[in-house]
């Protein structure tokens, strides 16, 4: 069963404009959407995943970018055509193996993630048809902190190699779920997405986070260099992981494989079933030029 968090009544609905309550993350992976958003006049608060989808939820945030799992399970709509999604192996996103996928008992997921939590459990049950029990793994938690079979390691903790380059004895498998999913499907796979809470208008706020993610993309190189050292990569790492890695638009094949996650997480009780007249109001269409009903 699918727990909604309880929805109070909004004091002060918004409109599009200065005052809306942006949220977003503080990731490596997120820097080329939210570089450019100080200049372009929005202000950010930042925060894991998993708490501005809690916090957009909750009406504390009316627009966050978020995983993408959450627009699925009702109260939000896409309103950006930025994005953060990969069309290969992601790098920031790994499942850990000490025993072979198909003998998987448990499976430890990353406290701050959902959608890759959901995406490690469909990849396992439809590759492998297992369906672990779930623990859960602590904010700044490591694969030596866990003994479950498999690990999941997202953002920047995942990014390199946490298990030291080693993966006999207790580790001896690594998926990228970016590139498991995208050799599966033969489809990108989206991450995270702008979205807003139902009620909220945005107005010009959709272009100004595309207007953002152009900008950032302009400037990988010097991103890169800012954030390299922090991050304990090289800056061509860097800079090759956001420009290689990483991709920043939610066009018509996101979309396809939006619905197919959402159809293969309805599946396996992880988001509700579609049906009914807003089966894909979450879409947002009208912030997606181009974009049509599936």
């Amino acid at each position: 069963m699918i727990h909604q968090p309880a929805q109070p009544r909004d004091p002060s609905p918004r409109s599009g404009g200065p005052g809306l309550r942006v949220g977003a993350v503080q990731y490596l992976n997120t820097k080329p959407l939210v570089h450019g958003l100080a200049a372009a006049g929005v202000e950010v608060s930042y925060d894991l995943p998993s708490r501005l989808a809690d916090r957009l939820a909750t009406r504390r945030l009316d627009v966050a970018l978020i995983p993408s799992i959450e627009v699925f399970r009702g109260g939000h709509r896409i309103v950006s055509d930025a994005c953060i999604g990969c069309r290969g192996p992601v790098m920031s996103v790994k499942l850990f193996f000490r025993t072979a996928p198909g003998r998987v008992a448990t499976l430890a997921v990353d406290e701050g993630s959902r959608t890759s939590a959901a995406l490690a459990r469909i990849l396992l049950a439809e590759l492998h048809g297992v369906v672990p029990r779930i623990e859960p793994l602590p904010i700044g938690s490591g694969l030596g902190d866990t003994r479950a079979d498999a690990v999941l390691l997202i953002g920047d903790r995942a990014i390199g190699d946490p298990a030291g380059g080693r993966f006999e004895g207790s580790f001896q498998l690594m998926w990228d779920l970016g590139d498991e999913w995208c050799r599966w499907t033969g489809l990108p796979f989206v991450f995270a997405v702008w979205a807003a809470r139902d009620g909220v208008e945005v107005g010009d706020l959709s272009g100004r986070l595309s207007a953002a993610r152009d900008a950032g993309r302009a400037n990988l190189a010097a991103i890169a260099a800012a954030e390299a050292a922090a991050h304990r990569l090289t800056v061509p790492q860097c800079l090759a992981y956001l420009r290689d890695n990483l991709h920043y638009d939610l066009g018509p094949r996101e979309r396809e494989s939006l619905q197919l996650f959402r159809g293969q997480a309805a599946r396996f009780g992880l988001a509700p079933v579609a049906g009914g007249a807003r089966r894909d109001s979450w879409i947002g269409e009208s912030a997606l030029p181009g974009s049509v009903r599936r």
